[in-house]
């Protein structure tokens, strides 16, 4: 089983997302949920064009974090 990563970002027209690990997949909605689970379908269109291309499928690594910053230094800039 494989688990890939994928970011969704808010844009003027609605959202939009990519994973890192698949370079060139991506999708978008007009919600974060018909985004992601059109990101669900390109995934699984992307990984089987390329068995149908003899193209190994590539291990995920990327790793997500999020960084907090307190609201005194915010405040402070």
């Amino acid at each position: 089983m494989y688990k890939f990563m994928i970011v969704i970002e808010k844009v003027e027209t609605g959202y939009s997302a990519f994973s890192p690990d698949l370079p060139g997949c991506v999708a978008t909605g007009s919600t974060r949920e018909e985004t992601e689970q059109n990101m669900y379908n390109a995934i699984e269109m992307h990984i089987e064009g390329l068995l149908e291309d003899g193209i190994p499928i590539p291990e995920p690594t990327t790793i997500s974090e999020y960084v907090l910053i307190s609201d005194r230094m915010v405040n402070a800039i």
